[in-house]
């Protein structure tokens, strides 16, 4: 029975590749970390592979360990990794793992700086309707998928969602490097990860690296609306056969926006430019997957959405509340305007924290200018505390509120305050919109919407 050994097995994809395994009677997994929150916590409890304390534990590694598998949250002179190391162990990282393991497959790779989690939950959506058996790895939790993380010996298709950002302390290199797409989309590029790359230039060229690591004869699906992409694109091998997409046609009626298609109008569950950009992708790859279109429009019509994308929280009869993962610029633009437009006539209140490394960087914050223009009401919230454990510079409510721009919006630094700020509006006939990669410093989102709407 192979043995495999999570080093931070808390982290969202760890604990979920760990859970995938264990799934399997022929593997047996064991995993440390020095913390575990929620839910990693709750669910790696569910399936008996909660560690029995907390820290790291060398002395429990040897040589029966068939493969240890290394997540972010460990640094270099972790003594577990240092003991695998002297062993002479097989040490992977996450997606060094996920490769090896779908080496015989057909991988589609979703990239892009924004939508790459939604593209693919909508292809893997699409293909688990039609009964299409894929192995997948994706970033948030799907309606109809009872863990993130899927491998096994059957499937012939595997689809991760790709990430930009570093591979494991042991290796740097962008995590969807390594995953030699046969099918690949890029979705869009705008400026992220700051601390990694440090010129869009730099960020970039990681994009273009990615097409350059399309398997032979491969697929490049990708957003022609996107200067950048457009010209990565066109500089592809001569072996890669491209596809550019655009928004598709539709219209907001109702409160519900209309597909428009060659075979009638589509009503969707999804709102909102992007949204309807990704599916324009996830069409294509579907399309390559030897999925008709027809088939592919009576499925995703169900589509509701990946867990914390634009996420409806509550509702009430005149007013409704969302949770975005939103944090980025091009995020927070997309995602407010799409709210904009699917409720034009509500008052769109629009919260957002800044939380990320990039966000809250002095020489970041410009990025941020009018992305919040479109709401009539606009609020930003950073914990100084946060600032001072990622080791950055301070900022001040004042820098903020320049960056941003605009009349309507007001920063705060203190989460209660803002809370008592939305618990003394009058929310009746308004569209509430949460944006974070955080949680406000603790505050329990979808229960406050609750209460400040009316309706659940």
């Amino acid at each position: 029975m192979p043995r495999v050994h999570f080093i931070a097995i808390g982290g969202a994809a760890m604990h979920s590749l760990a859970i995938a395994l264990s799934k399997n009677d022929s593997f047996r997994v064991t995993g440390s970390d020095d913390e575990i929150f929620e839910p990693s916590r709750s669910r790696l409890k569910e399936r008996g592979l909660l560690p029995e304390k907390m820290g790291w534990f060398p002395e429990r590694l040897d040589k029966r360990i068939d493969a240890v598998v290394v997540g972010m949250h460990a640094t270099e002179d972790n003594p577990e990794l240092v003991r695998a190391r002297e062993l002479g162990l097989r040490i992977y990282s996450f997606p060094e793992y996920l490769y090896e393991n779908t080496r015989g497959k057909t991988r589609v790779v979703v990239g892009g700086s924004h939508g790459k989690t939604t593209t693919t939950a909508m292809i893997l959506y699409v293909l688990n309707k039609l009964h299409v058996n894929a192995d997948y790895m994706v970033g948030a939790q799907i309606e109809g998928f009872d863990n993130m993380v899927k491998l096994s010996y059957d499937a012939k298709i595997a689809v991760f969602e790709g990430d930009e950002y570093l591979t494991s302390p042991l290796d740097r290199r962008p995590k969807f490097h390594i995953y030699r797409p046969h099918i690949a989309v890029l979705t869009g590029i705008a400026w992220d990860h700051i601390n990694v790359f440090p010129t869009f230039d730099i960020y970039v060229e990681q994009f273009r690296k990615f097409a350059d690591l399309i398997e032979h004869q491969g697929r490049l699906i990708y957003c022609g609306d996107d200067r950048n992409l457009c010209d990565i694109a066109s500089q592809v091998r001569p072996d890669i056969v491209t596809f550019a997409y655009h928004t598709p046609e539709y219209e907001v009626r109702d409160g519900v926006t209309y597909l428009h298609t060659a075979t009638g109008e589509v009503p969707l569950k999804v709102f909102g430019e992007h949204n309807l950009q990704n599916m324009e992708a996830a069409r294509l790859v579907c399309r390559q997957l030897g999925v008709s279109d027809k088939k592919f429009y009576e499925a995703i019509a169900g589509f509701s959405g990946a867990n914390n994308r634009l996420q409806r929280v509550a509702e009430s009869a005149t007013s409704v509340a969302y949770k975005d993962f939103a944090h980025s610029p091009s995020k927070l633009r997309a995602t407010v305007r799409a709210v904009r437009e699917q409720y034009p006539d509500k008052k769109l209140v629009a919260c957002m924290e800044l939380h990320t490394f990039s966000s809250l960087t002095e020489e970041f914050l410009p990025q941020y200018k009018d992305c919040m223009a479109e709401a009539d009401v606009a609020f930003v919230y950073y914990n100084p505390e946060v600032i001072k454990h990622k080791r950055l510079k301070d900022i001040t409510p004042e820098q903020v509120k320049a960056a941003f721009g605009g009349s309507n919006l007001t920063v705060f630094t203190d989460s209660g305050l803002l809370v008592n700020e939305l618990r003394g509006m009058n929310m009746d006939h308004t569209a509430l919109l949460f944006m974070t990669s955080g949680n406000f410093s603790g505050v329990d989102l979808a229960a406050l919407a609750g209460e400040l709407v009316g309706g659940r």
